[in-house]
């Protein structure tokens, strides 16, 4: 046993649109934003992960910065296999005579298709791996909340990432219903570019727009004794050119996004309707678990309990929680039907 894991390396990854983790043996061994930065005339890579993440909206034109993940799927193929690559070599493994073999885990959303399928497992065999497994989102966030998602109890998931909202509803180690839409953090920060753009005729890059999202980011107009103080935002007036700074309220901003949150409460709404009613009863007594970067939003879990009439959860570190059941995945590829080769 111990020649065979010497000669094999066994790795979870959470492919996010927003952000990539690795984890082995446990422990999470690369976080890093999913962007990668090029020489536009050679075609090398310059930079990834944190560092591209700097370099974002302040390139010259002989380097350009490339998110390769869109909407929770690889938009560039390339470029997806270079940054999987470079983020292994990230992982600090000692000195090796001998290159070990690969078998990944990897997450992929729910309402992938088959050619979207095989682009996540080409980018994986390109970028050294032997095994590829692949995991739905919504079971690997469950079982990194601590669901026993093999028990005959109905559990409904929601996950919002950085290009996708998966809801599901899981049950005897299967998704026995699901609703995968393509709305999620990078929506919210687009929304708050254009509220800036419009509201306040302020240019601002996508960096800060995120920013924001993060400081002020609301699903509410009003937080109570929760609320944050008012954020300053600096950008470019469109009017005369020149950088200016205001000050932006999270109430702002929570009408900002408030039509993208109506559109993953329709989703949830849907996922509901198409659950058996056994299964209903179940959720009517579990509640429904929040998982990804986009269940921090402020208020989210009271505007959803709101509109469903339902206990929400909020699982514990939701950033990491779809990889950590991925890695629990990986250690039990024998026992998981669930995991696609």
């Amino acid at each position: 046993m111990g020649l065979f894991d010497f000669l094999t390396r066994e790795i979870a990854i959470d492919l996010g649109t927003a952000n990539t983790l690795i984890i082995m043996n446990d422990k999470v061994a690369v976080d890093e934003p999913s962007i990668v930065a090029k020489d536009i005339q050679s075609g090398a890579i310059v930079a990834i992960g944190k560092q591209a993440q700097q370099m974002h909206g302040k390139t010259h034109k002989l380097i350009e910065t490339i998110r390769p993940l869109k909407d929770g799927v690889i938009a560039d193929f390339e470029s997806a296999e270079q940054m999987i690559r470079g983020m292994i070599k990230m992982i600090h493994t000692g000195n090796r005579l001998i290159s070990p073999s690969l078998r990944m885990v990897v997450c992929i959303p729910s309402g992938i298709t088959e050619v979207e399928k095989r682009a996540v497992r080409d980018s994986c065999e390109h970028a050294g791996a032997k095994e590829v497994y692949l995991i739905h989102e919504p079971m690997a966030a469950a079982i990194g909340i601590g669901i026993d998602v093999e028990e005959p109890m109905g559990n409904m998931i929601i996950d919002i990432g950085g290009g996708t909202s998966e809801i599901a509803v899981i049950a005897l180690g299967g998704i026995v219903c699901d609703k995968s839409i393509r709305v999620a953090g990078d929506d919210f920060t687009t929304d708050i570019e254009e509220y800036m753009r419009r509201q306040h005729n302020i240019l601002v890059g996508e960096r800060t727009a995120e920013q924001i999202k993060i400081e002020v980011g609301s699903a509410l107009t009003d937080l109570g004794d929760k609320a944050p103080a008012p954020f300053a935002v600096r950008g470019r007036d469109l009017m005369t050119g020149i950088p200016k700074e205001i000050s932006i309220t999270y109430s702002e901003v929570a009408h900002a996004l408030d039509k993208s949150i109506s559109k993953i409460e329709e989703a949830i709404l849907t996922a509901l309707e198409m659950t058996p009613p056994e299964l209903s009863a179940d959720i009517y007594k579990t509640g429904i678990y929040l998982a990804g970067g986009g269940s921090m939003l402020r208020g989210l879990d009271s505007r959803i309990s709101e509109k469903t009439k339902l206990p929400i959860h909020i699982a514990e570190d939701p950033l990491r929680a779809v990889a950590r059941g991925t890695s629990i995945a990986l250690k039990n590829i024998g026992r998981f039907q669930f995991l696609m080769r």
